[in-house]
């Protein structure tokens, strides 16, 4: 994935916080979607080949074809310090110091808090995303070129053990409340097969009853609709629900 960085921080000493506030995104005028075998939560067989799709992205839309359009809510998928144990780090999964985070309120005008493992933080922020549902199921969202402006600031009044984040704004789009949302859901006493039942299920509505080919209802499972673990506590089995906003349909069905 594209990062920029390492960008040394003044006076940032391990045991501090790293503040980021995000002040502006902005993404370019197209992306993608990419699946590759073994990639993403599922292992079906129609899903284990290489496969990419192309979006035309404006200001407000992530056009996937001329009847289905995902709002853009455009953010860095990765931002992080650096860890502070040594050797070769991947930038594929998230860690306690920030990194491949993927969490799509990381929009402008959020702040979020890092821990400093190494002198300097050494900072680094990229992997732009136009739209993503939680969960980035497929293994990646549509992913675009990006402009961020940040401002970093060195935090000693308090401190954090992993990525903490202050969002301002509602979590809900107006458009997604009206519109409402299809949802499944999976159970199962492991929380990655149930997440993968509802995913299953939400690509068969996908297919059945919205009439969309199987790896796009994928993609679209990736980019749009969001996992929650609605229930946990109640052993043995756990509950995933996938939330799938029907705005998305710029077409009744």
């Amino acid at each position: 994935m594209p990062i920029s960085g390492l960008v040394f921080v003044e006076g940032a000493r391990p045991g501090d916080t790293l503040q980021i506030d995000i002040l502006e995104v902005a993404s370019g005028n197209y992306g993608w979607t990419g699946q590759r075998p073994s990639q993403g939560i599922l292992d079906d067989p129609e899903f284990d080949r290489e496969w990419v799709h192309v979006w035309r992205v404006d200001d407000q839309l992530a056009w996937f074809n001329d009847e289905i359009a995902v709002p853009t809510e455009p953010f860095p998928g990765m931002i992080g310090v650096t860890p502070a144990d040594p050797g070769h780090h991947s930038s594929d999964p998230p860690r306690r110091v920030g990194g491949n985070l993927d969490l799509k309120q990381l929009v402008a005008g959020t702040t979020l808090y890092l821990p400093v493992a190494v002198e300097g933080a050494l900072f680094g922020i990229g992997d732009g995303h136009a739209a993503q549902g939680d969960g980035e199921v497929c293994g990646s969202a549509v992913e675009v070129p990006m402009t961020v402006v940040a401002r970093l600031s060195v935090r000693r009044d308090f401190s954090v053990d992993a990525p903490e984040f202050s969002v301002r704004g509602p979590l809900e789009r107006p458009s997604a409340a009206a519109a409402g949302y299809h949802v499944t859901t999976g159970v199962d006493p492991d929380l990655y097969a149930a997440a993968r039942q509802a995913v299953r299920s939400m690509v068969r509505y996908l297919v059945d009853r919205r009439g969309v080919d199987p790896q796009d209802a994928y993609c679209l499972c990736s980019v749009a609709a969001d996992l929650k673990v609605s229930e946990i506590v109640d052993w043995p089995n756990l509950l995933v629900s996938a939330f799938l906003p029907l705005d998305i349909f710029r077409l009744a069905a």
